[in-house]
């Protein structure tokens, strides 16, 4: 039986116009009256996949930052972070290959520039962004940090299969075909699924895990029950045990239907 589903937000219970299907959340309110733990796990920094929490009427824990923090709340349960040594060194990269990254800390947005990739992300995530140069940020809390090509996502794949060469102590993972996410080794989707599995005291085969892109490859894997969208990336869909239907047909719907009902 079903105690958890683990559910990515963007492309899996969210389409890509930032709506909701009201089938999607009567279906996560009805897992939530059967006693069916139902978490977000996602690459958003806490304040905005709380504002999702918040319309679906969820209380459980949220985990952010790919997995770099889960709260109940405001009661932090687990929080990996980048050294400022590390944050340094990816700020340098970026200034060196001229990309724009997204600075997270103490889950405040930064940005260098006020730019066209800043404000684009803003206006889809409803975040809000301070503008401040890096170098007089404390990087003490640094969340993640998130590099964006809108106009080439080839660089995005390209760095995504060399960087983890030169930084073998980073977890770097590509979580849209415009994004490129470096965070603490610890700070995966799998890792922070496992911590709620042991404290919750759960079995593998009562947790169901659902995403459509790479960066839910370790979502997945935490999972007794596997499960990629029908949207999903083919890299996903190798390791789950079902595909469902896409996001625009009620994948995440179906998937709960097979599963937990």
């Amino acid at each position: 039986m079903i105690k958890l589903v683990a559910t990515d937000i963007d492309g899996t219970i969210l389409i890509p116009e930032g709506k909701f299907a009201p089938t999607v959340k009567s279906c996560i309110k009805k897992l939530c009256e059967k006693g069916i733990k139902v978490v977000l796990v996602t690459g958003r920094m806490d304040k905005s996949a709380r504002l999702i929490a918040d319309e679906l009427n969820l209380t459980t824990p949220i985990v952010s930052y790919q997995g770099g923090l889960v709260k109940e709340s405001e009661n932090v349960l687990y929080e990996r972070y980048l050294t400022e040594e590390q944050a340094e060194k990816i700020v340098e990269w970026a200034k060196t290959e001229k990309i724009h990254i997204n600075l997270y800390n103490n889950d405040i947005l930064y940005s260098e520039e006020d730019d066209y990739e800043i404000n684009r992300y803003c206006s889809i995530q409803h975040v809000n962004h301070t503008i401040k140069n890096f170098s007089e940020i404390k990087k003490d809390k640094v969340n993640k940090i998130l590099a964006i090509d809108y106009s080439n996502p080839e660089r995005i794949s390209k760095y995504e299969a060399e960087l983890p060469k030169i930084f073998p102590d980073l977890y770097i993972i590509k979580s849209t075909q415009y994004f490129l996410e470096f965070s603490n080794k610890e700070a995966s989707k799998y890792c922070a699924v496992k911590f709620l599995q042991k404290y919750w005291g759960l079995k593998d085969d009562e947790i169901l895990t659902i995403g459509d892109q790479n960066n839910d490859i370790e979502l997945l894997k935490a999972g007794g029950i596997k499960v990629a969208m029908g949207n999903a990336t083919a890299e996903l869909k190798q390791i789950a045990d079902y595909v469902t239907d896409s996001v625009y047909d009620d994948g995440f719907i179906k998937a709960i239907k097979r599963f937990c009902e």
